[in-house]
C-alpha cells in the first residue's frame, strides 16, 4: 500500500511544475477592466490550456461588468466535487480543481472565495469608474489640471522673461570681465549672451519637464490610461529609485573606503608633524639631518597614498569590470612610457638629497658651471651664476659630473682662495713671502685667523712658482675677493720692488727700463 502511494505523490508533487512549466513557471494572467492582472492560473483543466482558461475567464468577466446593477454577491461559490464552481447565475464563471488549489497552496473552498473577491472587486471598481458621475468628476479634474498647467506655463515664461531681462541690465555692473592680469578672458558682453543663452536652455527645459509631469497626472485620472500614467512616471522614478538602491546597496563599501581613507589621512598628518619638527630641530634622530625631513616625508606620503589605493581599489564600483582594469593598465603603461626619461632624473634626485652634496644657498661648480643653488627639485637642479645667469641642469647629469662645494664648510673652518705668481731667481723668497702674506691680510674678507700662507709650488727652469692662500667665509664673494687679492700683490710687490715680469723677457730688454709702475701711478 505504502508502495503504491508513492507514484500518486510523484504526480501531484510533479503537476505544479508541469504547469509551471507550461505557464513559464507564473501562469496565465486573468485581467480585469483596465489591462490589470487579477491572479493566475497555471494548470489545463480537460482539454483547456491555462491560457484558454484564463481567457474565457476574462471574457466573462467583461461580459459581466456591463450588467447594470450587478452586485458583488452576486457571485456564488458552488461545490461540485471534485471542483469549487464561481458562478454568475447559471453561468460558470471557473471551476477550481484540487490541483489548482494543490499549486496555489490552499483549500479550493479558500481559494473560490479569494478569487470571489477579486472578480467583484473589479466589477465593482469598473462600474464605479463608468458612472456619469465619475465620469463628470474625472472631467472636471481634467479641466482643473490643463487650467493650472496653463497657468504655471504662463507665470513660468513671466519668470524667464523677468530673469533675462535682468541678466541684460546687470552687464558691466554685477557682471564684469574676466580678466587674467592683464588679459581679458571674457568680457562683459559675451558673459551675458551665454547667460541669456542658458536662460533659453533652462525655460525650454522647465517647459518640458513641466507637460512631461502633466501628462501622467492627466493619464492617471481615467483608469483606462492609468498604465500609461505608471510607464510615464516610471521613465523617471526608476532610474532614480535605481541609483538609491545602488547608493543604498554601496554605503557599507563607501563606510569602508571612508575608515581607511581617515586612517590613511591621520597617518600622514602624524608624519607631517614629526617633519615638520626635525626641520625645526625640536627633535633631532642620530643619523638623520633636518634636511632629509621635506623628502623623506614627501616618499612616505606617496607610499602610504599607493597602498591606500590599493586597499581602497576592491571596493570602487566597477573595480571588477575587465573595462575598468583595462583602462588601469592602460594608464599605467602610458604613465611608464611617458616617464621613463624623468624617472632617472627623480632617482638622481633623491641620491642627491640623502647625499647632502649642498643646499639652497651653497656657491658650488657642477662640471663647468659655477653659481649658487636656488632650486632643488626631482628632476632639475637651478643655479645662478655670478653674471646672473639661470641654468637648470637635470639631476642625472649632476650625478654624471663631479661638484665642487665651496659653501659647506666656509662658514666653520673656511674656505681656502688661492693665487700663483711666478718670479725670478734673483727675487728673494722670503721677500715674496712677505709681500704676498701682507697683500692678503690688507683685503677686507680675508681672514685674519688662521693667517694666509705661501706655498711654492714649483722651480722652473726661470722662475719659481709661488701659490698665495688665504681664507674666507664668504664663498659667494669670490670673484670680489680675488680681483682685490690681485689688486693687493700688484701694490704690494710694486711697494717692495719686485718686478712681475716673464723671465724670459727680463733675460731679452738688454738694458731696457724696468716695468714696475710708480708709486703715484
Amino acid at each position: 500500500m505504502a508502495i503504491a502511494k508513492k507514484p500518486l505523490l510523484f504526480l501531484i508533487w510533479l503537476l505544479p511544475l508541469m504547469g509551471q512549466a507550461q505557464n513559464g513557471g507564473i501562469g496565465a494572467p486573468v485581467m480585469g477592466f483596465f489591462q490589470d492582472t487579477l491572479f493566475f492560473i497555471q494548470l489545463r483543466s480537460g482539454s483547456l490550456t491555462a491560457e484558454e482558461r484564463a481567457n474565457r475567464l476574462s471574457e466573462k468577466i467583461q461580459a459581466a461588468g456591463k450588467i447594470q446593477g450587478l452586485q458583488p454577491d452576486s457571485i456564488k461559490i458552488v461545490p461540485s466535487p471534485p471542483y469549487v464552481d464561481l458562478r454568475l447565475g447559471e453561468q460558470i464563471l471557473l471551476s477550481i480543481s484540487p490541483e489548482d488549489a494543490q499549486v496555489q497552496q490552499a483549500e479550493q473552498t479558500i481559494l473560490a472565495q479569494q478569487y470571489r473577491e477579486k472578480i467583484s472587486g473589479a466589477i465593482a471598481r469598473y462600474q464605479e469608474a463608468t458612472n456619469w458621475i465619475t465620469l463628470l468628476k474625472e472631467i472636471a479634474l481634467v479641466a482643473l489640471v490643463v487650467v493650472l498647467f496653463w497657468y504655471l506655463l504662463k507665470y513660468l515664461n513671466y519668470f524667464f522673461r523677468w530673469l533675462q531681462i535682468k541678466i541684460a541690465r546687470q552687464e558691466n555692473r554685477r557682471i564684469k570681465g574676466l580678466t587674467l592680469k592683464n588679459y581679458t578672458v571674457v568680457d562683459a558682453s559675451r558673459q551675458v549672451a551665454f547667460l541669456l543663452q542658458l536662460s533659453k536652455l533652462l525655460r525650454w527645459f522647465s517647459i518640458l519637464l513641466l507637460l512631461y509631469f502633466t501628462l501622467p497626472v492627466l493619464f492617471s485620472i481615467f483608469p483606462w490610461t492609468r498604465n500609461i500614467a505608471e510607464t510615464l512616471f516610471g521613465y523617471i522614478l526608476n532610474p532614480i529609485r535605481s541609483m538609491f538602491l545602488g547608493l543604498w546597496r554601496y554605503l557599507p563599501n563607501m563606510f569602508t573606503i571612508a575608515v581607511i581613507f581617515l586612517a590613511f589621512r591621520y597617518m600622514i598628518k602624524g608624519l607631517a608633524f614629526l617633519k615638520d619638527e626635525i626641520e625645526q630641530e625640536n627633535l633631532t634622530l642620530h643619523g638623520f639631518y633636518p634636511d632629509w625631513a621635506n623628502p623623506t616625508y614627501q616618499i612616505l606620503r606617496v607610499l602610504f597614498y599607493a597602498f591606500m589605493f590599493v586597499l581602497i581599489f576592491p571596493y570602487l564600483p566597477g573595480s571588477e569590470s575587465p573595462i575598468f582594469q583595462g583602462v588601469s593598465v592602460f594608464l599605467g603603461f602610458l604613465f611608464t612610457l611617458s616617464s621613463a626619461g624623468s624617472l632617472s632624473n627623480i632617482v638622481a634626485g633623491l641620491v642627491l638629497t640623502y647625499m647632502r652634496l649642498f643646499k639652497m644657498g651653497d656657491r658650488v661648480k657642477i662640471g663647468d658651471i659655477s653659481g649658487d643653488i636656488i632650486e632643488k627639485s626631482l628632476l632639475v637642479t637651478r643655479i645662478r651664476t655670478i653674471k646672473n645667469e639661470i641654468i637648470s641642469i637635470p639631476n642625472a647629469t649632476v650625478m654624471g659630473s663631479h661638484t665642487i662645494n665651496y659653501s659647506s664648510e666656509a662658514a666653520g673652518k673656511g674656505l681656502i682662495l688661492h693665487t700663483t705668481i711666478t718670479l725670478g731667481y734673483d727675487v728673494p723668497w722670503k721677500l715674496v713671502h712677505q709681500t704676498l702674506i701682507e697683500a692678503a691680510l690688507r683685503c677686507e674678507l680675508v681672514l685674519k685667523d688662521p693667517a694666509p700662507f705661501v706655498l711654492q709650488t714649483g722651480l722652473e727652469d726661470f722662475y719659481v712658482s709661488y701659490q698665495l692662500n688665504a681664507y674666507t667665509k664668504q664663498a659667494d664673494q669670490q670673484a670680489w675677493i680675488y680681483s682685490e687679492l690681485h689688486q693687493q700683490i700688484q701694490d704690494g710687490c710694486r711697494d717692495a720692488g719686485i718686478e712681475i715680469l716673464s723671465p724670459h723677457y727680463q733675460a731679452e730688454r738688454d738694458g731696457n727700463a724696468s716695468t714696475i709702475p710708480p708709486i703715484n701711478g
